[in-house]
C-alpha cells in the first residue's frame, strides 16, 4: 500500500476499534481453559459411587499407596504406550510433579549427578514458543533457560545438540505432540536425536504429554514411545513423562502421570514420601470407574473434538478473512491441542495485546511463550479459543484482527 492507503486504512480500523471500546466488551481468551460445556461431558464424575476398595484390594479412603492405584495407571499406560510398572498415578495437576520433581533435583542429588542442582550454576534447553508455565518453574527456581526456535517436526536439533554438550545443561523442555502453543508434533527422528545425544549423565527431559490425546482431526497420531527409546539409546534415566486429564475430566479435579525409569521413579518416591502420605486414590478410582479402559477416554476425546473443532475452524475463518493476504501476520493451523500461534509484524505484539486490553479482549501477555517474558521480536501471541462460547469468539477474533491492523498501520506509517 502507499502511504495514503496505509493511512485510510488506519482511520477505518481505529474508527472500527473505537466502536469495540465504546461496546464495554468482556471477552478472555488469555488461557487454555475447558469450556463448561467440555467440563458437563463428564459431570458424572460428581455423582459416581466407587466402592472403598480398590482391585488390589486397598481402602483407598485410607493413607499410602503411593503410586497410585493399578487400575488408572493401566488406562495411561495403555494410551501412552509404556508398562504399567513404569508409570505412576498422583493428584490433580501434572504441573505440581514437575515443580516438585524439579525441586527436588535442585535439593538432591539425581542419578548421575555429583551434587544437587542447586549447589550449580545450571541451564535448561527451552523452545520457544512454548509454555509460559514451563518457564516460570525455572525463573521462580533461578534456572537460566537458552531459548531455541522450533521447527517443524520440534525444535533445531542441531543447535540442540550442541547445547546439550555443555554439562551445566541439565535438562529441557519438550511439550511433543500439539506443542503449546504452536500445535508441533515431534517426529521420530527429533526424538530419536533427543534420548541418543551427548548430554550430562544427570541430563533430563521433561517430556510433557499434555496434549497427546487432544485431536482435532481424523490424523490421530499415537504418542512416540520415549522410554522405550531412551532405553534403547542407552540412557533409560533421561527422560520424565508427564501426562493428566486436565483437559479430559475436570480441570481442578483430575488425576496427573509420570512415567519414567524404574531408577527414576523410586527417587522421585523416595523424596515425594516426605511431602505425602500417598495420593488421593478416591479420585483415581473415580476416574477409573467412569473412564472403564482406554477406549472409553478416546470415546471422551471425540466428544470434547466435536466442540472444539468448530472453534478452531471461527479462529481460523476470521483470520483467514480479515487478515489474509495483507503480509502483516501469519499464525498456525493445528490438528490438535489447544492453541493457535499468531504471529504479527515485529515490534507490534505488545501495542496489539495492549489496544485488544482497551477494547474489552483479554490476551495473553505478549512474551509470555518466551523465557522470562522476552520475546525479541515482539511477534508471538498465544490465542487460547476454547473457553469461550463460539459467538464470544468470533466477536474476540473479529477485534483481535482490527487491533492487528492498527498496530501494523501504525508501524507502518511510523
Amino acid at each position: 500500500m502507499s502511504r495514503d492507503e496505509l493511512s485510510d486504512l488506519l482511520e477505518e480500523q481505529q474508527s472500527l476499534h473505537a466502536e469495540l471500546k465504546a461496546r464495554g466488551g468482556k471477552l478472555d481468551i488469555t488461557r487454555g481453559k475447558p469450556s463448561p460445556r467440555q467440563l458437563d461431558l463428564s459431570r458424572e464424575l460428581l455423582s459416581i459411587t466407587v466402592p472403598v476398595h480398590a482391585a488390589d484390594g486397598q481402602d483407598v479412603r485410607n493413607y499410602g499407596g503411593a503410586k497410585g492405584l493399578p487400575e488408572i495407571r493401566a488406562i495411561f499406560a495403555d494410551l501412552l504406550g509404556v508398562d504399567v510398572d513404569h508409570i505412576l498415578a498422583a493428584d490433580n495437576s501434572s504441573l505440581s510433579i514437575m515443580h516438585d520433581l524439579l525441586s527436588y533435583a535442585m535439593l538432591h542429588r539425581i542419578h548421575g549427578a555429583t551434587e544437587p542442582w542447586g549447589r550449580q550454576e545450571i541451564k535448561f534447553i527451552a523452545p520457544v514458543p512454548g509454555y509460559d508455565r514451563h518457564f516460570a518453574i525455572c525463573e521462580h527456581l533461578g534456572i537460566e533457560m537458552v531459548p531455541v526456535e522450533m521447527g517443524e517436526h520440534g525444535p533445531d536439533m542441531d543447535e540442540v545438540e550442541a547445547l546439550a554438550a555443555d554439562p551445566s545443561v541439565k535438562g529441557m523442555w519438550v511439550v511433543p505432540m500439539y506443542a503449546n502453543p504452536d500445535g508441533v508434533i515431534y517426529d521420530e527422528e527429533t526424538a530419536r536425536r533427543l534420548v541418543s545425544m551427548p548430554a550430562a549423565p544427570d541430563f533430563r527431559i521433561w517430556w510433557d504429554n499434555a496434549y497427546a490425546l487432544h485431536h482435532l482431526t481424523d490424523a490421530q497420531p499415537r504418542p512416540l514411545p520415549i522410554l522405550q527409546m531412551a532405553q534403547q539409546a542407552g540412557h533409560p534415566d533421561r527422560v520424565f513423562e508427564f501426562a493428566s486429564t486436565s483437559k479430559i475430566t475436570f480441570a481442578g479435579d483430575g488425576v496427573a502421570f509420570l512415567a519414567s525409569s524404574t531408577g527414576n521413579l523410586d527417587w522421585y518416591l523416595s523424596h515425594a514420601g516426605i511431602r505425602s502420605i500417598g495420593p488421593d486414590k478416591v479420585n483415581q478410582l473415580r476416574h477409573a470407574t467412569y473412564l472403564k479402559d482406554a477406549e472409553g477416554v478416546r470415546a471422551l476425546m471425540r466428544r470434547h473434538r466435536e466442540l472444539l473443532a468448530p472453534k478452531f475452524a471461527i479462529v481460523e475463518k476470521i483470520l483467514g478473512n480479515r487478515l489474509g493476504g495483507t503480509g502483516v501476520a501469519r499464525w498456525t493451523h493445528p490438528s490438535g491441542g489447544y492453541f493457535v500461534t499468531l504471529d504479527v509484524l515485529d515490534g507490534t505484539a505488545s501495542r496489539v495485546v495492549a489496544l485488544a486490553k482497551e477494547a474489552g479482549i483479554a490476551l495473553t501477555p505478549a512474551g509470555a511463550s518466551h523465557p522470562l517474558h522476552r520475546d525479541p521480536h515482539d511477534r508471538t501471541i498465544r490465542l487460547a479459543p476454547s473457553f469461550p462460547s463460539e459467538g464470544e469468539l468470533a466477536a474476540a477474533m473479529d477485534g483481535v484482527a482490527t487491533c492487528v491492523l492498527v498496530a501494523a498501520a501504525e508501524k507502518l506509517l511510523g
